[in-house]
């Protein structure tokens, strides 16, 4: 099998090592991380739906980071709304229409300042705000989901339409922007909540289709291995002479087993069977 190191048969080896290793190593095991993860979003959203609320301080303790088994969850938070320290998330889609969501600091009876999702609004055709309704002045009990933050934005707060915003629902960076320290993790009120505006809809269910992505990667590696055998077995079969000629090449006098025929050999039968039949020999 010398041909296996010709420098062509060097490249597409390691080609189709790398591919396979790639689907096999990175993007499967990718897949169905990624099918785990949304099982279990589907899960804590089914959970969401189905569980009553309880007080925050029950499934978060004080100032501490919600972990991913709380997401979801509702739970009910007590105290007075900071509007000092209200900021908005601009640049959402909800329901296929740009928004923006109001954040809103609230001081719970218990010594901590929890950030609020008190729902979002819509930007007209030009992109401005309209008029934000302040949050009720006395203190309230509200019911939510508990949220995670998602994260420290890449790209800078700035004023607009006289409000202060942001690029992401981290709390850390509201609160960094609003002047207001916060709890990690936020809280989306319900509907119909003291203070709620339009309440953020629930995400659908995700379709999940990470399950057959992973399988379809080892799918393709698996092919690209079988190819190579395939083509491999091809070219030592031509190098030996086991591989007959194509269709084109061959000759309707040829064998059934792909041997060629033989003129010479042909003609030297012919004349010795002519030469029996006249007694010429």
């Amino acid at each position: 099998m010398r041909f296996l190191l010709k420098p062509g048969w060097i490249a597409l080896t390691l080609v189709v090592a790398a591919f396979a290793f790639a689907c096999y190593y990175l993007l499967a095991p990718w897949q169905f991380h990624r099918s785990d993860q949304r099982d279990g979003d589907n899960a804590a959203l089914t959970r969401a739906v189905a569980t009553a609320p309880v007080p925050r301080g029950e499934v978060v303790a004080p100032g501490a980071t919600p972990g991913e088994d709380v997401a979801w969850r509702q739970v009910t938070v007590t105290g007075t709304y900071r509007p000092e320290g209200e900021v908005l998330v601009r640049l959402r889609s909800i329901e296929g229409h740009p928004a923006s969501e109001v954040m809103t600091p609230l001081a719970t009876t218990t010594g901590e300042t929890v950030l609020v999702d008190r729902g979002y609004v819509r930007t007209d055709d030009r992109g401005a705000l309209p008029p934000i309704p302040p949050p009720p002045p006395r203190v309230v009990t509200v019911s939510g989901y508990q949220r995670l933050d998602e994260g420290a934005p890449s790209r800078p707060a700035l004023v607009a339409d006289g409000q202060r915003q942001v690029y992401a629902a981290d709390a850390a960076t509201i609160a960094a922007t609003g002047g207001v320290a916060t709890s990690p993790g936020y809280v989306q009120l319900l509907p119909a909540q003291p203070g709620v505006l339009t309440a953020v809809p629930l995400p659908p269910p995700d379709p999940n289709p990470s399950y057959s992505y992973a399988w379809q990667w080892l799918i393709f590696g698996l092919m690209a291995i079988g190819a190579w055998i395939y083509f491999a077995r091809l070219e030592y079969r031509r190098e030996h002479g086991l591989e007959p000629r194509p269709r084109d090449d061959q000759d309707p006098r040829d064998a059934a087993d792909g041997s060629h025929w033989d003129a010479r050999a042909s003609s030297s039968a012919t004349e010795e069977k002519l030469a029996d039949r006249y007694g010429r020999r």
